[in-house]
């Protein structure tokens, strides 16, 4: 009777037992990542960050604005550093668009496929592009120059290019191109300075 109440019991309590341990391991481990509590903070334990315009060495004019602002939302929602003009600020966040490139894909080509509608022969016309977006960003301590933290983000994102209608060619509205490569800048920009404030504010 004895052996048939222990070993049940024994069943019982090794689960939680297992679960117990695992959780104090990872604790314990020398970079304890917090499974979303405590505070974040930034490296060097900084309160105090500026956030300058974006250097951009693209041929996208315009686009280190739509980064700058990105990233400076993701500071004022978070509020894990008060975000300051630089002669206030303990650290600078320094941001660059290291490249932003347009790919053709899915190229149709007239009079080859019946895909490609009404385009004359020997005409090539892509019907979707790929953008590619390189970034770089660093945290830097202002007192000394010193580099606190680095990361380098590349991403990538698809978008539909005009369409030809029946009535020819020339009624590709280039106005639709331009806002919807700049809608997709936003969005991967957006998507990018998140993860960037992210990964610099976890707690190691």
């Amino acid at each position: 009777m004895l052996r048939r109440s222990v070993i049940p019991s024994f069943r019982r309590s090794f689960p939680a037992a297992v679960a117990i341990l695992s959780l104090l391991a990872l604790l314990s481990s020398g970079c304890a990542y917090r499974l979303g509590w405590g505070p974040r903070t930034l490296p060097g334990g900084a309160n105090l960050v500026s956030i300058p315009i974006f250097k951009n060495r693209s041929q996208e004019t315009g686009v280190e604005v739509v980064f700058t602002q990105a990233l400076l939302q993701e500071f004022l929602r978070s509020r894990v550093a008060r975000v300051v003009d630089e002669p206030m600020a303990e650290v600078r966040l320094e941001g660059e668009i290291v490249s932003i490139q347009y790919r053709q894909e899915s190229p149709l080509e007239g009079g080859k496929s019946a895909a490609a509608g009404s385009l004359p022969a020997k005409t090539v016309l892509a019907s979707q592009y790929r953008i590619v977006m390189d970034v770089d960003i660093r945290l830097v301590r202002r007192a000394d120059g010193e580099n606190l933290w680095q990361g380098r983000f590349v991403q990538e994102r698809p978008y539909e290019a005009p369409k030809v209608t029946p009535a020819g060619v020339n009624t590709v509205n280039p106005l639709y191109n331009l806002s919807a490569r700049r809608q997709n800048l936003e969005l991967m920009a957006n998507d990018m300075m998140v993860e960037a404030h992210s990964r610099m504010s976890e707690n190691f």
